[in-house]
């Protein structure tokens, strides 16, 4: 009967690993680019594209269409920056360089552009050719300080951006984002208008659309914007690069192998994210690129690091069925407001990807017994769109209160089946066995409240015959506790206890 429950559970564990492999393999998502064989050394930038490519002959249409397209961009940073101020607002005194901008963007949109004579070199040289510095404070970091780094590795593209991590004086570990000229938005902007100095200026607009909201939107779970730095690179002029806090990649396989209070961790990270754009300064914003590769890990939490793909416009509508969000696997209509906007669309939007993409792989599984009817309604609620993210916030605060306290843990008056023998100043030399989930990879590495709950583990655990109480504790404060098969080599180690069982 024991051999069968085993296997029964070894396949059920499969199964489940299986079914997560497969789902995040088949996300739709951006292609990832292979590392430029040389890599520029003044700008950290990709390499150009092979100037034998088969440039698109271009019309005059084609011309027009490329500048609507940087007003369209520039006007949407400029709205973000100027945390949608009105058209008074806008007429503000600005510096030279945004008022050439300004007056780029109302020439672009004036009659003029239809006239006949506005052929390719006459809008080649109206275009924006210079930096284009928006930034809301003065940065930490520059070009100074990227002047001479080391150790630069790639790290990885998308659609517009490659990213680097490099080491500053030899002791600081940072990222720095730039537009990928090998990307797909330079590629096909190239074919399609063989401007490559103008489509450099277009994609880079998403970077700095991305600089603007990581100044405005100060949170714990957004990456950090230490600077930025303008210089020359791949004959154009004023190319931008940002420097940006440094993350682990988000490996949810591996993830998924953690403690439960770790991917607790993770999933509460995002729900106090997503609670902070729903009522951020700009206005409820939402991630239309929501995949786990937009986050990293850092210290523990996670952080969303790519926001070029963020949005603070409401779906309009005018009727009910004009609010449809469409999922792979679920679609929802949500309600149409008086004011003729799609009500908390951005919110739901963020809390379902939140839940198929976090939630249901992990919250639940190997949570304590007592708060798993708890995760399962959460899990419940946030798949049906039931509760916003504030309800959705709470629900998970009170289980980290319920966690940190104690107050989750059952049986309190639980009579001990063992006594067990104090020993201080001492450890145990191997003598290991392996449990899961363990922060150890070769023993059984558990957090505990209190000495309760790891007497209650190792009673539970047919292998343990000792458990050593460790100096070290989680992000919750709980006590990290090495579970023993044997105490036959205890030895001297300050500021630990061993715990052996002497009856029982």
């Amino acid at each position: 009967m024991r051999r069968r429950r085993v296997t029964v559970a070894a396949g059920f564990c499969f199964s489940f690993f299986m079914g997560t492999l497969l789902n995040l393999l088949f996300i739709p998502g951006f292609d990832h680019h292979q590392q430029r064989e040389q890599q520029q050394q003044n700008g950290v930038t990709r390499s150009l594209l092979d100037p034998s490519l088969d440039l698109q002959e271009e019309t005059p249409g084609s011309a027009l269409d490329l500048a609507r397209q940087l007003r369209e961009r520039y006007e949407e940073v400029m709205r973000y920056r100027e945390n949608r101020a009105s058209g008074s607002a806008a007429k503000r005194l600005v510096r030279p360089l945004e008022r050439r901008l300004m007056d780029l963007a109302q020439w672009a949109s004036s009659e003029h552009l239809h006239k006949e004579q506005q052929q390719r070199g006459d809008l080649a040289n109206a275009l924006p050719k210079s930096r284009i510095d928006l930034a809301l404070r003065a940065p930490w970091l520059g070009c100074r300080d990227i002047g001479n780094v080391t150790d630069l590795r790639y790290l990885g593209s998308g659609y517009t951006k490659a990213v680097y991590k490099v080491v500053l004086n030899g002791s600081v570990a940072v990222a720095l984002k730039s537009v990928d000229f090998g990307g797909h938005d330079i590629e096909n902007c190239v074919k399609r208008f063989g401007a490559v100095e103008d489509c450099y200026r277009l994609a880079s607009y998403k970077l700095v659309k991305e600089m603007i909201l990581l100044q405005r939107l100060q949170h714990p779970n957004i990456l950090q914007l230490y600077g930025y730095c303008y210089q020359d690179s791949n004959d154009i002029s004023d190319t931008l690069t940002t420097i940006m806090e440094l993350g682990a990649p988000l490996e949810m396989i591996q993830l998924l192998q953690t403690s439960w209070e770790d991917r607790f961790r993770i999933c509460l990270s995002l729900v106090r994210l997503l609670h902070y754009l729903a009522h951020s300064p700009l206005g409820s914003i939402t991630l239309l690129d929501f995949r786990p590769r937009q986050f990293v890990i850092v210290d523990g939490e996670l952080k969303v690091t790519d926001m070029d793909d963020a949005s603070i416009e409401e779906a309009s509508c005018s009727r009910n069925s004009d609010c449809f969000m469409e999922f792979p696997a679920r679609n929802f209509t949500l309600l149409c407001s008086v004011e003729g906007r799609c009500q908390n669309m951005n919110e739901k939007r963020n809390l379902y990807n939140a839940y198929r993409f976090f939630f249901t792989y992990l919250l639940p599984h190997s949570a304590p017994s007592s708060l798993r009817p708890m995760l399962d309604v959460i899990v419940n609620a946030t798949g049906e769109l039931r509760w916003g993210i504030d309800e959705t916030f709470a629900q998970l605060e009170r289980v980290l209160y319920l966690y940190k306290s104690g107050l989750y843990l059952q049986n309190a008056s639980h009579a001990h089946k063992a006594e067990y023998r104090r020993v201080p100043d001492t450890s145990i030399v191997e003598e290991n066995y392996k449990c899961w989930p363990s922060y150890h990879h070769k023993g059984c590495l558990l957090s505990v409240f209190d000495l309760r709950e790891a007497i209650e583990v190792c009673e539970s655990h047919s292998q343990c015959k000792a458990f050593v109480w460790t100096n070290q504790t989680t992000w919750t404060g709980r006590q990290l506790v090495f579970f023993k098969m044997d105490s036959s080599r205890v030895v001297p180690a300050p500021d630990k206890i061993t715990y052996v069982k002497v009856t029982g």
